[in-house]
């Protein structure tokens, strides 16, 4: 759900919010050459580029200014622009909440690529695929995968689930800015879940915090201090939340249905027997693009 630390996209945004509170400047002047110096001076490596995505955003030269000096102050990007790439689309961002990384493209990428098995299997045809993203965050998965299954005109039926009411809040803003049709709940991981979609879930989107805790200290500071600790935070080996999830998942898949997760490289094996001691079929799959893990657990068709 995270980078973790010693990743190299870690390093890489690290390096992006290096500055300090003091490094604010006091006034921040507006043209282009200026802001990239700005942005350097604070640390920022890809000053050019962030300078024209400030500048896109800014709706006058005040508010352009306000939002470098936030950025030198270390709020990600995404937050201060208002929306942050995700599989092609932009996805609103707001404070206080997650923001997806391109890393878990991989996960909607593979989620697709199983639908579109199955669907090519001839598996539940004329039914909609049922997706349920739990800790959903902004709902970048959930509402991504459907974007694609649509543009395919495959029906769909998706619930976004997450315990932070300011997640669920992004979350419908996703689901309106993106076009798409999902109810979002607020609850703890299925609590609040439609009890109808019991067994008959296709796809559950995992993308739970897996950072173990004693590393959290160690993660970016854009993410320790702009974004919620529990959205972070996944215990002691980082597998705390998946094992919760695990419980309950078998419960909700139906049969053929897929569970996927992110993990570490190092992580995966065990999150992979998580899984697997509760039943199901799992699959660990290293994407070298996204530089991360997929964990997929399937429940047998019956």
């Amino acid at each position: 759900m995270v980078e973790q630390p010693g990743d190299p996209v870690v390093e890489q945004r690290a390096q992006r919010a290096s500055s300090r509170p003091g490094d604010v400047p006091t006034d921040v002047p507006t043209d282009v050459p200026t802001v990239v110096a700005a942005l350097r001076a604070a640390g920022v490596v890809f000053a050019e580029d962030e300078a024209a995505l400030l500048l896109e955003a800014a709706t006058s030269p005040a508010d352009l200014a306000a939002r470098v000096a936030r950025r030198c102050a270390g709020e990600p990007l995404e937050v201060v622009v208002g929306w942050a790439e995700f599989d092609g689309r932009r996805v609103p961002v707001v404070p206080g909440v997650f923001v997806p990384r391109r890393r878990s493209e991989a996960l909607v990428e593979a989620a697709d690529r199983l639908v579109a098995t199955r669907a090519a299997d001839g598996v539940r045809a004329g039914e909609p695929v049922v997706v349920l993203d739990v800790c959903c965050g902004t709902g970048a998965l959930g509402v991504s995968l459907v974007a694609r299954l649509r543009a395919r005109g495959v029906a769909t039926d998706l619930v976004l689930s997450d315990l932070d009411p300011a997640a669920t809040r992004a979350a419908r803003a996703t689901v309106h800015a993106l076009g798409v049709t999902g109810r979002v709940v607020t609850g703890d991981l299925f609590d609040a879940v439609p009890g109808e979609l019991r067994g008959r879930v296709d796809v559950l989107l995992a993308n739970v915090p897996y950072v173990p805790s004693d590393a959290v200290a160690l993660l970016p500071r854009e993410a320790r201090e702009h974004e919620p600790r529990a959205s972070l935070d996944g215990g002691g080996d980082g597998l705390d939340v998946l094992r919760r999830v695990a419980t309950s998942a078998v419960d909700w898949l139906a049969p053929g249905g897929h569970l996927l997760t992110e993990a570490t490289e190092d992580q995966a094996p065990v999150a992979a027997a998580v899984l697997a001691h509760v039943g199901t079929a799992v699959s660990v799959h290293h994407d070298d693009d996204h530089a991360v893990s997929v964990v997929v657990a399937a429940v047998r068709d019956t």
